[in-house]
């Protein structure tokens, strides 16, 4: 009866944030996405994308967390369409400053460099969009996560949306079942969710991110030991209660922070995840399903890299109908062609 109950709550919940939100877009897969889709045109794309990785990965080990944090923050705007990479203009207010994004992403001069080197190989061949979406396989690769295959053939936005950069991502103060209906809207499942939230195993947060959490319910959900005890006060250090220290960061996963392991979800099984829109995932009441997943890829690294991998490719696909019609290959990823 008690999980009727909070699966019906659960129901009733993601119904009124639908109605905020209206009624979940629709994506389709471009027909064009295929495996080999440069191999005729720019055979030597996911090559020239995978040596800049390993050097800028090799340099400095956050540029991984950088590009997929990117790709994330792309995909979920407008669909994965480069839209995230354009700069503001005098006639177009791009997604980089809004609130979600102008203290969390970086990496943009990366993305420059590997697509100048994909334009003097194989100029107007290559979108953005398929740069940074290879881009991303390639980083967690770097950092010990899995392969995947990725289906290429994106076309770049001549459009942004300030507007759904500030509304569609999620945000780490967030509850549950506000997480969920977002992945939901893009036709990403709860288990989808789950795995895609262990990118978190690498990156790091601001104060501001994780100040409510380590102030609020962290001593209630950590077990009680010196090692929990140590590490919230360090965090606390970290992040004064009230005002200052907002450029602060530290590891969402402090056990191995430049690893892409399942380290992650065994952090949330103590209670010690450093978000709390991480830390629901097990905690919540309304957790059911996301809880039992938490402690599956907390006990099987395979499995959590399985499901990684296909969650991956599934948010890659999504594409939004409107760079579909009116996309193209930009030439510049800052800037629409003219």
């Amino acid at each position: 009866m008690e999980v009727f109950l909070r699966s019906k709550s659960f129901f009733v919940h993601v119904v009124l944030i639908f109605g905020f939100l209206g009624a979940p877009r629709v994506y389709a897969s471009e027909p064009s996405l295929t495996l080999d889709y440069y191999t005729s045109t720019c055979p030597t794309v996911f090559d020239v994308v995978r040596k800049e990785m390993e050097c800028a990965v090799t340099s400095d080990p956050r540029n991984a967390a950088f590009i997929l944090r990117l790709h994330f923050h792309d995909c979920f705007i407008q669909g994965c369409d480069g839209s995230i990479l354009l700069d503001d203009t005098i006639t177009l207010k791009g997604e980089k400053t809004a609130a979600t994004n102008i203290h969390s992403l970086k990496g943009f001069g990366l993305i420059d460099k590997i697509k100048n080197i994909a334009e003097s190989d194989c100029p107007g061949i290559v979108s953005c969009a398929d740069i940074l979406t290879i881009a991303a396989r390639d980083a967690v690769i770097l950092v010990g996560g899995p392969y995947w295959d990725v289906p290429v053939g994106r076309k770049d936005s001549v459009t942004a949306s300030f507007e759904l950069a500030n509304t569609n991502l999620p945000t780490p103060d967030e509850s549950l079942l506000s997480i969920m209906s977002k992945f939901l809207y893009q036709g990403l499942s709860v288990t989808d969710m789950v795995a895609l939230s262990g990118a978190h195993t690498i990156g790091m947060a601001r104060c501001p991110s994780f100040r409510s959490r380590i102030y609020g319910d962290f001593g209630s959900t950590s077990i009680k030991n010196p090692i929990s005890e140590s590490y919230l006060s360090n965090l606390k250090s970290i992040c004064p209660p009230i005002r200052g220290g907002n450029n602060n960061i530290t590891a969402m996963d402090y056990v191995t922070p430049y690893l892409f392991d399942n380290s992650f979800y065994q952090i949330l099984l103590n209670g010690e995840g450093l978000l709390n829109s991480d830390q629901e995932m097990y905690s919540s009441i309304f957790g059911i399903e996301t809880r039992e997943l938490v402690k599956k890829y907390a006990a099987d690294p395979l499995a959590f890299f399985q499901q990684f991998s296909d969650s991956m490719v599934k948010m890659g696909n999504i594409i939004n109908s409107e760079s579909l019609i009116n996309g193209e290959v930009r030439k510049n990823c800052r800037f629409v062609n003219t």
